[in-house]
């Protein structure tokens, strides 16, 4: 008789691979996660939870516990720095579409914390940290998978893996799968500051895309501090901008004061819009930034890992209770063409309304979004696409 080690094995402890194991310990079926660094990262990645990821959590209890810890966000804008002129889009038009009509901002590791906690007890997964993946062979009945640890290398034998290690993911790189797609030529430089732009700039979200003359920014409010998404302006090269000095520069023309701020971290990072040419091969399937990477701009990536972890497990659960395999084939069906229609072209369209430069057509820009505002029925269209409700809903008629 066949011998396992899990039922599943699950690479990476991101929010995607996570929330697969929620799902996976919630359905009875044993999961042993495998995560490369010997701590949960506490890194500046994404910061936006949409309603429907909030939805999703609500059902095992943990999005109340991750609201706790964030700032609800009913309303999020784009708007001209110099001029204050701005597009306010209104979350309220959500309600009765959505338990959550609002945008959570809060640190995905805060997510991570969460669901490490709740799974500290669990019956049927076991996490283990500093567990690097070295080798994945699979057969027509499950799949070996070789890691170091320690600086000793194990095996285990599952049913089905699931790569959910991120952007470099060691699972699609053993595939021998590279992404398709495109790398943008800008590079973001992530800045924290504890300053209160909410004092000094009327009318402020806690969620702002703003342009500037010449150039552009972004101001994301959590809790302690505001990210600020800043841009190497003109030839400045990307060393040059990370500079304290050229941050100091940049934070003066949001808000000019006697003192410098205070700059709690400096983060660069390379924008890309790339994505699988399969989510499955064989017992190995894909999710999260494993499958997909896209600007950051709306802040779909980490909630669509999410959401195709929760897709993936419900088809997991069916076929380990001995539906057809084929099955696994619908989830690459459902959530591909959303990541690649939704997700990947929603995020490029906010990048490139927001690398706009000409003045004239910001002001174009900004006069029809305006104009559709004021129309309650393009309003709801626009965020009901924007926090992802649409896409969701899509996927699930696709068979």
């Amino acid at each position: 008789m066949q011998q396992w080690d899990a039922q599943v094995v699950i690479v990476g402890a991101g929010p995607v691979g996570l929330s697969a194991a929620l799902r996976l310990e919630a359905f009875g079926i044993s999961a042993i996660v495998l995560e490369a660094e010997t701590e949960l990262p506490e890194d500046l990645r994404a910061s936006t939870f949409h309603p429907p990821t909030l939805d999703m959590l609500a059902q095992y209890g943990l999005a109340e516990p991750l609201i706790a810890q964030g700032l609800k966000c009913e309303q999020w804008q784009i708007r001209h720095h110099e001029t204050g002129e701005r597009a306010v889009f209104d979350l309220s038009y959500l309600q009765g579409e959505t338990l959550h009509p609002f945008r959570l901002q809060c640190e995905q590791f805060r997510l991570c914390r969460i669901l490490a906690d709740h799974l500290s007890d669990a019956r049927h997964v076991e996490i283990r940290m500093g567990a690097t993946v070295c080798a994945v062979d699979q057969d027509a009945d499950g799949v070996n998978v070789t890691y170091e640890q320690g600086g000793q290398e194990q095996t285990l034998r599952c049913r089905y893996l699931i790569g959910a290690d991120g952007a470099r993911s060691a699972v699609r790189t053993l595939l021998g799968w590279e992404l398709d797609g495109k790398t943008y030529p800008e590079t973001t430089i992530l800045a924290i500051t504890d300053f209160p732009f909410e004092d000094h700039l009327e009318g402020l979200s806690n969620v702002n895309y703003c342009w500037t003359d010449g150039g552009t920014f972004s101001l994301l409010k959590l809790k302690d501090f505001w990210r600020c998404s800043l841009y190497p302006r003109g030839e400045e090269s990307i060393e040059d901008a990370l500079d304290p000095t050229s941050i100091e520069r940049k934070l003066q023309a949001i808000v000019a004061r006697d003192e410098p701020y205070k700059v709690l971290e400096i983060r660069p990072y390379r924008v890309h819009m790339r994505i699988a040419p399969d989510y499955r091969s064989g017992r190995v399937v894909l999710a999260g930034d494993a499958a997909h990477i896209n600007s950051p701009s709306g802040g779909m990536g980490m909630n669509g890992g999410v959401h195709d972890a929760f897709n993936l497990t419900e088809k997991l659960k069916a076929v380990l209770d001995g539906a057809d395999e084929r099955l696994l084939d619908l989830y690459t069906r459902q959530r591909r063409p959303i990541a690649e229609q939704e997700i990947l072209a929603q995020a490029d369209r906010n990048r490139g309304r927001m690398q706009e430069r000409d003045p004239e057509r910001r002001k174009v820009m900004m006069a029809e979004m305006q104009a559709m505002l004021a129309d309650p029925v393009r309003h709801k269209d626009y965020v009901m696409r924007s926090s992802m409700i649409d896409g969701l809903r899509k996927a699930a008629t696709l068979t």
